[in-house]
């Protein structure tokens, strides 16, 4: 079944991975009519106040843009007859009286496989924890965090994909990728079908539930002379934030050095490039000759 009217959408999203949905969302032409996304911030060492990408794309697509500081209360342009709201990495708790307001409901794109690792580090976590299948699910939203019912779900294997970059286990950043393409092809998809009932969800099984937590800054610090295969999933895993990182002493100073770039094989990690404190990027061979001739 084809609606016949343009479907009213509001897209609630703030990161990179929010505009990869859109991409998808536009080529289908799928576009929605109103966005909500997250406040301009301070970024950067100068703490510049910065648009989220979210907004920057929707200002290039003339699209009207929302960003409330918070949606205790229901900000005015919401409060009309909508068919549904897609939310993808908004980065807020969405509260009932915002998801109860269109027809049919919010769906969430989430990239795991629920109802396995709930929460908001799924991409890292299954990297992290060595899971080389994985996927995304496309999900009806409820109060509670990735609980709601399934409408489509796409299981990815890393290590069965052709292209080099993606073996295992991969950036964060790369997996990240490839999860909005699969993410907005299922949306796109299943879209149209769900607004016309032509869908019928499926409840999780919270027997199998598993949940993965909040990443924190310090969670990037690496010990060297820890297991180097769990170095190599953190570095992999970290690489957009918090990134990973160790110290070590120079002239009596402790000197941070954030980790660029690795490899491992054969069950050695090797360190390739750093940036040193208050350095440029270099080769690691290089910052290791500068200590031992300090």
């Amino acid at each position: 079944m084809i609606m016949e009217e343009t479907p009213r959408i509001v897209f609630f999203g703030t990161s990179d991975f929010s505009v990869s949905i859109l991409e998808h969302l536009k080529e289908t032409a799928l576009l929605p009519t109103l966005i909500v996304t997250q406040p301009d911030k301070p970024k950067g060492r100068k703490m510049v106040i910065t648009p989220p990408p979210v907004k920057v794309w929707a200002e290039a697509e003339g699209i009207p843009t929302i960003q409330p500081e918070s949606l205790k209360e229901t900000p005015p342009e919401l409060q009309n007859d909508w068919d549904v709201f897609v939310v993808v990495a908004y980065g807020k708790i969405i509260p009932k009286h915002i998801l109860d307001i269109p027809n049919r409901g919010a769906l969430n794109i989430h990239p795991s496989l629920l109802p396995k690792l709930r929460g908001p580090s799924p991409i890292q976590s299954a990297i992290l924890t060595d899971m080389k299948e994985t996927g995304v699910t496309l999900m009806l939203l409820d109060e509670e965090m990735d609980h709601g019912p399934i409408l489509a779900q796409a299981k990815v294997e890393i290590e069965n994909l052709s292209d080099d970059k993606t073996s295992w286990p991969p950036k964060a950043s790369v997996l990240e990728e490839i999860f909005a393409h699969i993410g907005g092809e299922l949306l796109t998809e299943n879209l149209i079908p769900w607004i016309n009932g032509d869908i019928t969800e499926e409840a999780q099984n919270d027997d199998e539930a598993t949940f993965c937590e909040m990443i924190k800054k310090e969670d990037g610090e690496i010990d060297l002379n820890a297991d180097p295969y769990q170095n190599y999933l953190k570095i992999q895993a970290f690489d957009q934030w918090p990134g990973t990182y160790f110290f070590v002493e120079k002239r009596g100073k402790r000197i941070r050095v954030k980790i660029m770039d690795a490899e491992f094989k054969d069950g050695t990690l090797t360190v390739t490039r750093v940036v040193p404190e208050g350095k440029n990027e270099m080769d690691y061979e290089d910052f290791r000759r500068g200590l031992r001739a300090s």
